[in-house]
């Protein structure tokens, strides 16, 4: 097909499969078959690894745009794809990093970049992280911990802030369970801290500091105090004890939001930018193989991005891939980020 039928083509397919984003290709290739389009799903596979090659210059931009921040997300989620020779799946991983500074009032535009890995081990996150040497906040993942360390291969030590949602859930999930009132307070002052977040979200770094050192900070040693008080009641080996063990651990990153403003009192941004990728892993079971994996995680960077930015990702993949094919210069790679995309009247 020529570039202009291919344009044509995928008008045509946008307006039949409004959701194809979460829709795997054997369905989209029914679909199309259904309304007198014969596309084998394994030609569409070829299409989308092709495009995932063009765009790979745009998306390492992206990326370098990230590392350029002082303060980002991280989390990561399984990506199953076929293992080759086996006749089976083995499970791989999409490692989110991001930024929103919106809740704080930063520059920046939101962003989203999602690496693959054929494991989780915690050197894929020093690897993907070569560059930031910033404030990462992450959730409870022990991988995450060489990061902190001298020895960290891709830069200096990071600071690390933990995620007080995650401290909640461990509590949640008690009270849920057996009605615990020592879980069940908890959750009480866990709340109060967060209707302070509530109050300051959307101001500067600055006040967000500011309220933080005088109003959340007291009740952050209170709880700190509270919780050693129980942990010397309760058997460690105990379900809420463990529970209690989880926070004591991550502690010291549960209060890192404390001492900077662009710090988030969790890290809920990263996860809902996960979620897409669960529920696309839900619907199509696999992907073909690791290239599969990097594919999809390039395509998925950089349409979460421009739904983060208001931009319609249809629109824009296809203006972006029609300048690739056009030879938009490498040296006006910035022109094609998301965020500097302007839709034509």
């Amino acid at each position: 097909m020529s570039r202009e039928v291919h344009v044509r083509f995928w008008e045509r397919v946008r307006v039949k499969l409004p959701s194809a984003t979460r829709l795997p290709l054997y369905r989209q290739s029914q679909i199309l078959a259904r309304a007198g389009l014969d596309l084998h799903r394994a030609v569409l596979a070829d299409w989308v690894g092709k495009a995932a090659f063009h765009l790979k210059p745009v998306v390492d931009r992206l990326a370098e745009h990230l590392k350029r921040s002082g303060k980002l997300f991280m989390d990561e989620t399984t990506a199953p794809v076929l293992d080759p020779g086996r006749g089976a799946t083995k499970t791989g991983y999409l490692w989110a990093l991001a930024r929103d500074d919106r809740p704080w009032c930063g520059e920046d535009p939101p962003d989203v970049v999602y690496f693959y890995a054929p494991g989780r081990a915690g050197d894929n996150a020093e690897t993907f992280l070569t560059g930031f040497d910033g404030i990462l906040q992450v959730d409870g993942y022990t991988g995450y911990n060489r990061l902190t360390k001298p020895s960290r291969k891709s830069g200096a030590p990071l600071q690390i802030a933990h995620c007080w949602a995650h401290a909640r859930r461990k509590l949640k999930e008690v009270f849920d369970r057996d009605g615990s009132e020592i879980a069940a307070e908890g959750l009480c002052r866990i709340a109060e801290i967060h209707a302070i977040e509530a109050d300051i979200r959307g101001m500067p770094p600055g006040q967000r500091l500011s309220a933080r050192q005088a109003r959340t900070a007291p009740l952050v040693a209170a709880f700190g105090d509270w919780l050693q008080a129980q942990r010397r009641k309760i058997s460690a080996k105990s379900r809420l004890g463990e529970k209690l063990t989880y926070i004591h651990n991550h502690w010291n990153g549960l209060q890192t939001f404390l001492t900077d403003g662009r710090v988030e009192i969790d890290s809920n941004r990263v996860e809902n930018l996960i979620r897409p990728i669960t529920l696309n892993r839900k619907n199509a079971l696999f992907a073909g193989h690791d290239e599969g994996g990097i594919a999809w995680g390039r395509i998925a960077s950089l349409i979460e991005t421009c739904k983060s930015n208001g931009i319609e990702p249809f629109a824009y993949l296809k203006a972006t891939l029609t300048a690739i094919a056009n030879g938009h210069p490498q040296s006006r790679i910035d022109d094609l980020l998301p965020w500097n995309f302007r839709p034509s009247s």
